[in-house]
């Protein structure tokens, strides 16, 4: 996964996420509205709308807490998710 900051300040980050469809950047964009500090979290696959397909432009606003702290915490709830599935997955077999 290759990521390009667009733009950051105290309150905001917008990244690319290069390489990533709707099924990542929608857990991942699920986990950051659980946590604490965010008061926005969405992305764009078409962010120019210029008709051509781009990589996803991941946006999070914050109140409180740095943006980038956030992605951090809400990327860490990504993967606690993805063990508990692949635990419980292991568990049925």
């Amino acid at each position: 996964m290759e990521l390009r900051v667009i733009e950051s300040d105290e309150n905001e980050l917008s990244i690319e996420v290069a390489d990533e469809g709707h099924t990542f950047m929608n857990v991942l964009k699920g986990a950051l509205l659980e946590t604490e500090g965010v008061t926005t979290a969405t992305y764009d696959v078409n962010p120019e709308q210029s008709g051509g397909q781009t990589e996803p432009v991941l946006t999070i606003r914050t109140e409180g807490t740095d943006p980038l702290d956030a992605l951090e915490d809400g990327a860490g709830r990504v993967n606690d998710m993805t063990a508990a599935f692949r635990t419980a997955f292991e568990s049925a077999a």
